[in-house]
């Protein structure tokens, strides 16, 4: 089946089916608005969805995609922040109380750190300066696993990367105050597709620790 051909079949599919029985939900949502507590940011990998894997019901998540599920720093400029963009319409519209970095096992985002790309070359005008938001878990990875595979490196890579992302949360003045208020909560989780196993960062004891 064509491709195109599959997405317009499961959305009848959808219509039929998961949209009859959440008729009265989808429309509390419409006339009432979204009021998700939880904004997830997401690696776009197409084998990690966040509603999937998660278990959520329409409404329950504002999801942010993005290669590798980074965040950048807080950087007030005219350039064009999506990521950013969306963190601030979660913060200080939805009033989101979670902001949960999600990365996941086998990611090509952070495995590209591990690769040599000449940047402004066909195919690397975008990817090597969006996955330099990692470089400083890459440093750390080859520094505490020097004697690893590369596959051991990028898997610790991965959760290494969380962390970053986490760090620069923190570097948003809304994120800051709501921190600091109670109102906001941060959150590292990884997913292992493959083992099906959940992690999540332990700040106490500074390790990612399985849930379930």
């Amino acid at each position: 089946m064509d491709a195109m051909e599959k997405l317009k079949d499961g959305y009848k599919n959808f219509l039929a089916g998961t949209y009859v029985d959440k008729r009265k939900l989808y429309k509390e949502l419409v006339e009432k608005g979204q009021s998700p507590k939880v904004c997830v940011i997401a690696c776009a990998d197409s084998r990690v969805s966040p509603a999937t894997v998660l278990g959520t019901e329409p409404g329950d998540i504002f999801v942010v995609r993005n290669v590798a599920n980074l965040v950048p720093p807080y950087q007030p400029d005219s350039g064009y922040h999506g990521t950013s963009a969306a963190l601030e319409y979660a913060v200080h519209h939805l009033k989101v109380e979670h902001i949960l970095v999600m990365g996941h096992a086998y990611c090509g985002g952070i495995r590209a750190l591990f690769d040599t790309f000449k940047p402004g070359t066909e195919g690397c005008w975008f990817i090597p300066d969006w996955i330099d938001l990692a470089r400083t878990a890459h440093r750390q990875v080859l520094e505490t696993h020097p004697d690893a595979s590369v596959d051991e490196q990028a898997a610790a890579c991965e959760k290494a990367a969380i962390l970053v992302s986490l760090e620069n949360l923190k570097t948003f003045p809304c994120i800051r105050d709501g921190l600091g208020t109670g109102t906001l909560a941060l959150h590292g989780w990884h997913i292992d597709i493959d083992q099906g196993v959940l992690t999540a960062y332990d700040e106490e004891r500074h390790r990612f620790e399985e849930v379930g």
